[in-house]
């Protein structure tokens, strides 16, 4: 595979402060004071969202799936992989209690959806966006509400997506109109946690040359470990970047793993501002912090010796 992008920003590209999402999802392990905490240590470290998750288990899964035992049972909070979704889950009087919690804090809140009832609750929230996750982005009948009856954003994941894939959800949402004004499309490989050279970043280059003009904003969902190929997503152009987050990586569940703890997160927060600070060009030929430099490291031996010649 080359190595090469398959493009440049372009001229008009502007980098900006990135957005960082910090992804709780659901580990918060069933407890509200938990996701609470969780938002509270994101908002610490710099993120500006604090992004959860909602599933109705019972319409997401058929009844085999629903009756299963969890496949890796030391994760699990139930009897059966339906009874741990449901465990885990949050009602809509629970999310509209951390929407307000954020907002007393300084941190937005925001979730995935993956099924049509879940969707229809979370637009009852006013939020600046809604996540679909790769798993549910080929769900039409759940794109259509967030595309038709919602007004925010609409995120989306592409991994384990075909390119024909991807190209249906925009030309979806742009028989509407709704893709270069609300649609954000995240390069994203779903595995937990993802090696390095399955990460594919240069994807974001190949996002930008075909859906650049066509969708409002591109992003990385990451799922690897550490924070340092997250700087390279957003020198590529990614306006906004996705870590799963969580308090202790040792704590129960699937997702803890691959998530960042706070001084983690805290980091690539950090990084990131520091990119953004630093990805300009010289306002002039020679900056004012290099001067007093010049004056005195520049070679001038050559200018000594015009001068006697003249």
């Amino acid at each position: 595979m080359s190595k090469r992008p398959l493009s440049e920003l372009g001229s008009s590209f502007k980098y900006e402060p990135c957005k960082v999402v910090a992804e709780i999802g659901c580990n918060h392990m069933g407890q509200l004071e938990i996701a609470k905490e969780l938002m509270k240590l994101a908002k610490e470290c710099g993120a500006a969202y604090a992004k959860f998750q909602k599933r109705c288990p019972k319409e997401l899964l058929t009844p085999e799936q629903y009756n299963k035992p969890h496949p890796v049972p030391h994760n699990s909070y139930g009897d059966t992989y339906g009874a741990h979704r449901e465990f885990l889950e949050f009602d809509v009087a629970q999310h509209k209690a951390l929407w307000e919690y954020g907002k007393e804090i300084g941190v937005e809140w925001a979730t995935s959806v993956w099924d049509v009832t879940s969707a229809r609750e979370m637009i009852t929230i006013p939020c600046d966006f809604l996540k679909v996750p790769s798993a549910c982005n080929n769900h039409f009948d759940m794109l259509k509400v967030l595309r038709d009856e919602y007004s925010g954003d609409v995120h989306v994941s592409t991994g384990m997506t075909t390119k024909k894939e991807i190209e249906d959800v925009i030309k979806f949402f742009e028989e509407t109109g709704a893709a270069k004004s609300r649609l954000v499309i995240y390069n994203c490989t779903s595995g937990y946690p993802v090696p390095f050279k399955d990460i594919c970043m240069l994807e974001l280059s190949r996002l930008y040359a075909e859906y650049g003009d066509r969708v409002k904003e591109l992003a990385f969902s990451g799922h690897h470990l550490g924070i340092a190929v997250d700087i390279a997503a957003y020198a590529l152009g990614a306006k906004w970047i996705e870590r799963h987050f969580t308090k202790d990586r040792t704590w129960k569940g699937t997702d803890h793993a691959a998530s960042l703890e706070p001084a983690g997160l805290g980091k690539m927060c950090r990084d990131l501002t520091a990119t953004h600070e630093a990805l300009s060009y010289k306002g002039t030929e020679v900056l004012d912090i290099e001067s007093e430099q010049r004056d005195k490291l520049k070679y001038r031996k050559n200018e000594k010796i015009n001068a006697v010649d003249e």
